[in-house]
């Protein structure tokens, strides 16, 4: 039977308590939220914490998700299934409803959380792309205050995150853009599981049609994350076409480095990655194109 190493436990009742906690306790403290991440590699003995420290009683100060005319606001305690059900969400940032869909299982998201699976920062994990490819930031609070970092500058490496051992992220700030819209695309073994590789795009058009602005990310794919925003440059200034489309969804598959595995070739995940770019900025720029009449621009 495998169980965790011996380990102390405190219960934070607010985000001060929290963040004085982290201090007090050092570096053998880990924070634990919905506990899917964290749990099962103590259990494996891959994470052995001294101390936990549960904040979900700070639900009230971190489970916020508001969508606001200027940005999204989505707090470290938002449950996956509450960002999956948010019609509001999936209106302006529909790429969350195409990852939480294949995000695990309905008892993972009900208790999983976005901060959870932000901070474990696994190269596999879902999320991490979602919220590059949206640009978002991150807030996070320590002893000396509030900061803010781009998502692409927290995640410092596997499983590795730019936090310090006395910081906690609150949440993440999404920015909204006129006629923008966005899209995930996951292969998987079977339902639930970890991608064998996954792709996420982000389109905003300009009022003559073609590409302003673009991003796209892979997840599963050890991706050369400069290569990819080249890429994503790559469309900006052209027309959407199925040519445009294929030469990015080629670009961004050379600019990966899958290893083989249990779940694939390389060369077949390199394949989804070429594939998977390509349906996930189609659907993008879809919507995108569908955002603008809405809005009447």
């Amino acid at each position: 039977m495998q169980v965790p190493g011996p380990f102390d436990y405190e219960r934070a009742t607010g985000v001060e308590h929290a963040v004085g906690l982290l201090e007090r306790l050092g570096e053998g403290a880990r924070v634990v939220a919905g506990g899917h991440s964290l749990l099962p590699m103590m259990k494996l003995r891959l994470a052995n914490p001294e101390y936990l420290v549960d904040i979900n009683d700070l639900a009230g100060e971190l489970g916020y998700l508001e969508v606001e005319p200027t940005r999204v606001r989505l707090g470290a305690l938002v449950r996956h299934r509450q960002a999956l059900e948010s019609e509001e969400l999936a209106a302006v940032c529909p790429i969350f409803r195409d990852a939480e869909r294949v995000i695990a299982d309905p008892v993972v998201r009900n208790r999983g959380t976005v901060g959870g699976s932000l901070c474990q920062a696994d190269p596999a994990e879902d999320l991490t792309t979602v919220c590059t490819v949206l640009d978002a930031t991150c807030v996070i609070r320590g002893p000396e205050g509030t900061r803010r970092i781009a998502m692409r500058d927290f995640l410092v490496g596997p499983y590795e995150t730019a936090l310090a051992y006395n910081e906690l992220l609150l949440g993440i700030e999404i920015p909204r853009r006129a006629r923008t819209s966005s899209a995930y695309a996951k292969v998987e073994r079977r339902v639930g599981d970890w991608a064998i590789v996954a792709a996420g795009a982000r389109v905003t058009l300009a009022r003559g049609g073609t590409v302003e602005d673009a991003g796209i990310g892979l997840t599963a794919a050890n991706p050369d994350t400069a290569a990819l925003l080249a890429a994503s440059r790559e469309l900006v200034g052209e027309e959407p076409t199925e040519t445009t489309i294929a030469e990015v969804g080629r670009r961004a598959g050379a600019a990966c480095s899958p290893v083989s595995d249990m779940r694939g070739s390389a060369e077949y995940k390199r394949h989804l990655a070429t594939e998977l770019t390509m349906r996930a900025v189609r659907s993008a720029v879809a919507r995108a194109r569908a955002a603008g009449e809405r809005e009447g621009q």
